[in-house]
């Protein structure tokens, strides 16, 4: 166990996690909550209750992480895995559009195995401790029972061992996916009215989107995009006009 590795890989990833959903939470549950509160989505705080436990599950999915990186570099594993450290090996073009290749990569596995994770006889092992956010806060982004975060984790395993990927890929795009989670769990929508209903809108998902998913538990199961929850049927019928009606709000 290289446990410098270790340590450096739970840093890297905790600071950027707490740093992102910190901000987050400051400026919208905060400083900017008297002037932007009545276009929360559902319109409650979270309970201190509820904070408590999504950091303390937050943490331990970032320790669970640690892990998964680590056995990824394992003198025994590096070997058979993908990852080159040389840009000139693929080249630059080849570097910058793998990015959008890895998302597609990564939301068509979380929606499947999300999806797979709300089965009845699983469920409660994998999934629950997540869905006891159902109001959830940028602190709920990362709060998973182990088993499930090995789960979320796995992806980085599939990167590893199909498509070359530079030692500097998963950090960047890990970094750019924290942050569009955090902003999933936000509470509060970014994007401006009308926006679902777009040619370009209506295949990305939305904090409205995930919202409605952990309030209601069924539909709305992509992580990025709308893509495979339109193709199998699963976006909620209510999902647009849930979307106006936030973003129709003024305040009083």
């Amino acid at each position: 166990m290289n446990w410098n590795l270790y340590y450096r890989v739970i840093y890297e990833v905790g600071s950027r996690y707490m740093l992102a959903a910190a901000i987050a939470f400051v400026l919208f549950y905060f400083i900017l909550y008297r002037r932007v509160g009545y276009q929360k989505i559902q319109p409650k705080k979270p309970r201190n209750a509820d904070l408590a436990r999504e950091i303390g599950f937050s943490a331990m999915t970032v320790v669970i992480a640690g892990f998964i990186i680590v056995f990824l570099h394992h003198p025994a594993i590096a070997p058979y895995t993908t990852r080159y450290k040389d840009i000139s090996e693929h080249g630059l073009a080849y570097y910058f559009l793998l990015f959008p290749v890895l998302f597609i990569m990564h939301d068509t596995y979380f929606y499947f195995s999300h999806r797979l994770m709300h089965h009845p006889r699983i469920f409660r092992w994998f999934h629950l401790v997540h869905h006891r956010s159902t109001n959830p806060s940028p602190w709920a982004a990362y709060a998973f029972h182990p088993l499930e975060a090995l789960v979320e984790q796995f992806i980085a395993v599939i990167f590893y061992f199909t498509i070359p990927i530079h030692v500097t890929h998963l950090g960047i795009f890990f970094l750019m996916s924290i942050i569009y989670n955090v902003y999933g769990h936000l509470g509060y929508e970014l994007y401006p009215r009308g926006f679902s209903r777009t040619w370009v809108g209506r295949w990305i998902n939305t904090s409205i989107s995930h919202n409605q998913h952990h309030q209601y538990f069924k539909g709305n199961y992509g992580l990025y995009f709308l893509f495979w929850d339109r193709v199998f049927g699963t976006i909620r019928e209510d999902y647009d006009d849930r979307f106006e009606e936030v973003k129709a709000r003024t305040a009083a």
